[in-house]
């Protein structure tokens, strides 16, 4: 019996088994009953219980950065960014969180590329400068443009990565940015990374 043959022998078979016809119409499942969650089935938690909490998560710190977009006359953005992951190997893909509230967000969305830096333990001051709002950010920072994006390529931070952004999803109050990684690299001696724990800055010790 030919390919042919045997094709024609399963289908056959599927079709006696009562197997649904897949030549014919195929009717859409029903869909499901979507409503509003009512505030008497939401989780008791409070705001600054989950805080402190999630506080004991100790976490690295970075500066997500981006060059000026086209007629952007603020300069290069930038922000202090804790919540920042790699995400997969193959495709190379990393993401980060952002507030929906972030003034810095949507020019780094204009520009479409951005640059995670990840700071040392020496960078704590700079961390605290790039956390602020309505100040100029890079005044007194050195820094050279990324080798794909030119985003601003912090000066002394051990580990750098230069994306395009590639999605981005809705998370609560916060959006989950997915960067596709063009570059990468560190810098020579790569040093201690900073760290983020119950509130306060830290770094790694080794026994």
């Amino acid at each position: 019996m030919g390919h042919a043959g045997m094709a024609a022998a399963a289908v056959r078979y599927l079709r006696s088994a009562g197997a649904p016809d897949t030549t014919g119409r195929v009717e859409p499942l029903p869909r499901p009953d979507l409503r509003a969650v009512g505030d008497d089935e939401r989780a008791p938690i409070d705001p600054g219980e989950f805080r402190r909490v999630l506080g004991n998560f100790a976490t690295g710190v970075t500066v997500v950065t981006a060059p000026a977009g086209e007629g952007e006359p603020a300069g290069p953005a930038g922000f202090a960014c804790q919540s920042f992951s790699a995400l997969s190997l193959d495709p190379p893909l990393i993401a980060f969180m952002v507030a929906r509230t972030s003034t810095t967000w949507p020019r780094i969305a204009r520009a479409g590329v951005f640059c995670v830096n990840v700071l040392g333990a020496h960078q704590g001051d700079l961390c605290r400068g790039f956390a602020v709002s309505g100040a100029d950010k890079f005044a007194g920072v050195a820094h050279d443009p990324a080798p794909v994006s030119g985003s601003p390529r912090l000066a002394g931070a051990p580990a750098w990565i230069d994306c395009t952004i590639h999605a981005v999803h809705t998370g609560g109050d916060h959006l989950i940015v997915v960067g596709r990684v063009d570059a990468l690299g560190t810098a020579d001696g790569e040093g201690s990374p900073l760290l983020f724990h119950r509130g306060r800055f830290g770094r790694l010790t080794t026994d």
